[in-house]
């Protein structure tokens, strides 16, 4: 037994050499053959590593900007459109709610300052609750006071954008812009919104921040639509959407449809779905590039197996079996196959560094891409080497000499 398993074992390394022996004899044939295997395989691993680190680099994104909070937009109904600013009182007097902000947008013709008018600034109003959340974005000047929103104060903060288009070389604190034609003193200079939650994500960071009474008041209402809310400590994110929930339908009186409440944790899930979809379906595309890779191995195969019919016919003759002749030919296709594999894999790696650095993300080796492209590629090499192998084993040896 043990003797058969050595000559089993020196049979194989034989068929290797072979393998590699006919594989340097056709340098050029067989790097175009396993070059479609290796475009395949970059391809797949390149796509899904990209996407895993994009997926990644978007979940700490969705983390730092909405943790905690929740996004609350009402519809209202026929008796009520909207939430007053004790309906707010209500809402954070609930324990799960540490606190909220408004968010109400100002549609404006133009922005002036002196004889600098420009159309295409927005203007939000926000609470002082908002700054004690999000100090850090307050670069100069003060944040807006509880005050600023008792007295609908006509102050403002204002964006970079805002400082480029006006003050450039300035400094703008106690400067006086007009924005829709009332007057605003700029008190502050505040970086791009990354911190206000779900809102700021999809609507973007407005340009001119104003407490949200005086913007209630240039809107003519007292009704508010649109609000985040901020989740006390020791309180899961379903346990305050679902105290929330209660406490709204109470106000609307539990008619359907009233309003919407939107967690980061939905937007993150919903937004790995849709990655994890679009990794499939790129990997499903570029394992396209496989099985062209792999009916050109078949292809290589077959020639090979019709060039080399002298050299079955004289390994028949003295005896090799079918078997034997089979498994050489697989062996070659396999070894084929996994050379391009392991091309694929070292010029995939390189491609989604290359990628990540591109799309500002971080790189992580995925082990399950790499696996699963040196799983493709040991499959390809067999499935699409067999059938000239199993050619190669059949062959008549008297019929394969009779070329001699």
């Amino acid at each position: 037994m043990l003797k058969k398993i050595r000559g089993t074992l020196m049979m194989t390394c034989e068929c290797v050499r072979m393998s590699m022996d006919n594989i340097r004899g056709n340098k050029v044939r067989s790097f175009l053959t396993l070059l479609g295997i290796m475009i395949g395989v970059t391809a797949v691993i390149a796509l899904i590593s990209t996407v895993n680190a994009v997926s990644g680099s978007l979940a700490s994104s969705f983390q730092s900007m909405g943790v905690g909070t929740l996004t609350v937009s009402v519809a209202g109904n026929n008796l009520k459109s909207g939430l007053t600013s004790e309906d707010l009182e209500q809402i954070t007097d609930l324990d799960e709610i540490v606190g909220l902000t408004p968010s109400v947008n100002v549609s404006v013709s133009s922005v002036s300052y002196g004889s600098k008018i420009v159309t295409d600034l927005t203007v939000s109003g926000r609470n002082a609750y908002y700054f004690i959340l999000n100090r850090d974005m307050v670069l100069q000047g003060r944040t807006l006071k509880f005050f600023d929103d008792d007295s609908a104060t006509s102050v403002c903060l204002i964006s970079q954008d805002a400082v480029d288009a006006f003050f450039a070389g300035i400094n703008p604190l106690g400067e006086v812009i007009y924005v829709g034609g009332l007057p605003f003193t700029v008190v502050g200079r505040y970086e791009e919104d990354t911190g206000g939650g779900i809102s700021s994500i999809f609507s973007g960071s407005p340009d001119i921040l104003i407490p949200y009474t005086t913007a209630l008041r240039m809107n003519g209402t007292d009704i508010i639509t649109s609000f985040i809310v901020y989740i006390a400590d020791g309180y899961s994110s379903d346990a305050a959407e679902t105290a929330l929930s209660d406490l709204l339908d109470k106000i609307f009186e539990y008619e359907d449809d009233t309003f919407t409440i939107t967690s980061m944790e939905t937007v993150e899930n919903t937004m790995e779905t849709m990655l994890g979809m679009m990794s499939s379906l790129l990997a499903g595309i570029a394992s396209i590039a496989l099985v062209v890779g792999g009916i050109g191995i078949m292809n290589m195969m077959l020639t090979t197996v019709t060039e080399r019919t002298v050299e079955i016919g004289l390994k028949k003759a003295l005896g090799a079996m079918p078997w034997q002749i089979r498994l050489q030919f697989l062996i070659e296709s396999f070894m084929l196959s996994m050379l391009g594999g392991l091309l694929g894999v070292a010029a995939g790696v390189g491609l989604s560094m290359i990628l990540c650095n591109v799309l500002g993300a971080s790189f992580t080796f995925s082990g399950s891409a790499v696996a699963l492209g040196v799983g493709f590629s040991a499959a390809v090499g067999i499935i699409f080497g067999y059938a000239p192998a199993r050619k190669a084993s059949k062959l008549n040896p008297i019929d394969a000499l009779r070329s001699v």
